[in-house]
């Protein structure tokens, strides 16, 4: 059976990606959690994936003897070992789009990732308003994730980006929780993509093991208002 390694799953938007590309295919795999306690050399998150992948990072899939690292390497590696999913859309023009847009978001939107860290648990509307007021590029990272959702749902027909579950509404399911978090503005078409992907089991199970974990870590959220 396949070895999913992930990190606390409240924090890990790269981890999500394959896990709830796994879980939502019905892939069989076994769930690793490790704790994010640092990240330093020597904490025990290191130690841990020292012996699973020279990366020392999650994700990481074990198949066998084989580890992959790298949630699109992992993503690739999957389509490929159960090609009768359909992860990516069976039409070529769309696979390479959709290829496209997971690279984009492998890549990008590093304002957004900065400026909103992953934290499922939290509703955190008043930081989200002051970061959209002051974050120019914060901003245009949405314009851009409005302008890719809008232009994969009109030409694919919905309900997700390229009609059915693919990997790329596994790469964006993070992303879609984030500007849930903090509250961004998005359109009318937008929001209701997003309450499509937070609707898929997946994802669902994603959150409520998140919102189970009860286990806050002061060095993933610095962008926490502090009373005064």
């Amino acid at each position: 059976m396949l070895k999913l390694y992930i990190g606390n799953k409240n924090y890990s938007p790269w981890a999500m990606r394959p896990w709830v590309l796994l879980r939502q295919a019905g892939i069989a795999f076994e769930e690793v959690m490790v704790r994010m306690d640092a990240f330093s050399a020597g904490s025990g998150f290191k130690r841990t994936l020292a012996a699973v992948t020279p990366a020392g990072k999650v994700p990481a899939l074990v198949d066998g003897e084989l580890a992959v690292w790298d949630s699109l390497a992992i993503a690739e590696y999957v389509a490929e070992r159960f090609p009768d999913k359909h992860l990516w859309p069976r039409d070529a023009a769309q696979r390479a789009r959709a290829r496209s847009i997971c690279a984009e978001m492998h890549s990008g939107f590093s304002a957004l990732r900065g400026a909103c860290g992953m934290n499922i648990e939290a509703h955190l509307p008043e930081v989200g308003a002051i970061i959209w007021r002051d974050r120019a590029d914060v901003r245009a990272d949405v314009q851009r994730l409005t302008d890719i959702w809008r232009d994969a749902l009109a030409a694919s027909g919905g309900p997700l980006l390229f009609g059915d579950f693919t990997i790329a509404d596994a790469f964006y399911a993070p992303t879609v929780l984030r500007l849930q978090t903090y509250a961004l503005p998005v359109s009318d078409e937008v929001r209701g993509y997003m309450d499509r992907v937070r609707a898929l089991p997946a994802v669902q199970e994603w959150v409520a093991g998140a919102l189970a974990e009860h286990d806050f870590l002061a060095f993933e959220e610095p962008y926490r208002l502090q009373a005064r």
